[in-house]
């Protein structure tokens, strides 16, 4: 039995599929398939069912992920320890974010107390949607990531750091000619949308979904982060982050419409299997200042920008 065989085993059962699971892991899938065999073979029990072209833990296998996940834990504990005795911290950590504001994100301040504290990490940021932020990161293809969801990923080690309220934001046009308009008026309008599992699709698509609707969406633009130009300009309605949504209405840029809001959080998250890296638990604990600093800041209102 080895650690790459429990690590395979751990990450199929994770992504429920061979080829994802050896994308993750950089291998061909015929060598996954051979390393969760020998796996299989050493313990002398099935891990998955295979039967009807399917690929799903058997009760052996679900009795067992719990302890293998605990076994990498551990193993990247002991490798984290052994990295640490032999200097300092260094090298680079590559951060997942989505596709925000940096100021929002405090990316700004979060790279000055890295170049402060930890001088010899470089921080390189990838922006990618919500979905992506949690399948990179549960299965160690990224350091970490900050995110914004509605429910604490699973699988992963969560720092939550603050609520996000999302608004409807409409050109004032629409909203004239909406005027007493319900879910279904509203749907009918047309709509900005982000790519296919970012964090404001995933909120927009729950909202409606709630009433048994859908949006009428016109566009879908990557920058999640600047709806607000495009619903300025009059291109359609958006969800937009509260504090954004209601400064342009009360500039009178566009209307933010009735009481309707999306809850979520924004949040840290490592994987389980690497929370013990000392680079990540410095991370995690610079995270945690800058927030803490943050709720502490006699300004709220500049803290929310």
């Amino acid at each position: 039995m080895e650690i790459y065989q429990i690590r395979a085993f751990v990450t199929v059962a994770r992504l429920g599929n061979l080829t994802k699971a050896a994308d993750a892991l950089s291998i061909t899938q015929p060598a996954v398939t051979a390393q969760i065999k020998a796996l299989e073979q050493s313990l002398g029990v099935a891990l998955f069912d295979r039967t009807g072209g399917r690929l799903a833990l058997a009760k052996a296998g679900e009795a067992l992920l719990p302890t293998a996940e605990s076994l990498l834990v551990l193993g990247a504990q002991l490798k984290a320890e052994a990295q640490h005795l032999q200097g300092s911290l260094h090298g680079i950590v590559e951060l997942g974010i989505p596709s925000e504001q940096p100021d929002f994100l405090r990316l700004g301040e979060l790279a000055a107390a890295v170049r402060d504290q930890l001088p010899l990490i470089e921080l390189k940021t990838v922006t990618l949607s919500a979905l992506q932020l949690h399948e990179t990161v549960s299965t160690g293809r990224l350091h970490a990531a900050l995110t914004i969801v509605v429910n604490p990923p699973r699988g992963t080690h969560w720092l939550p750091l603050r609520s996000v309220r999302y608004r409807i934001a409409m050109p004032a046009g629409l909203a004239t000619a909406l005027k007493r308009g319900g879910w279904r008026d509203v749907a009918q309008l047309p709509w900005l949308d982000g790519p296919a599992g970012c964090h404001t699709h995933l909120l927009l698509r729950d909202m409606f979904e709630r009433h048994g609707l859908a949006p009428r969406v016109v566009m879908q633009h990557d920058d999640q982060a600047n709806l607000n130009a495009l619903v300025r300009a009059g291109a359609g309605c958006a969800l937009i982050r509260e504090e954004i949504a209601m400064a342009g209405a009360a500039a009178g840029d566009f209307i933010v419409w009735g009481q309707a809001r999306a809850d979520a959080t924004l949040g840290f998250m490592i994987s389980n299997e690497r929370a013990s890296e000392p680079v990540l638990v410095a991370l995690s604990s610079l995270m945690q200042n800058i927030w803490k600093a943050r709720r502490a800041d006699p300004h709220p209102h500049q803290a929310l920008a």
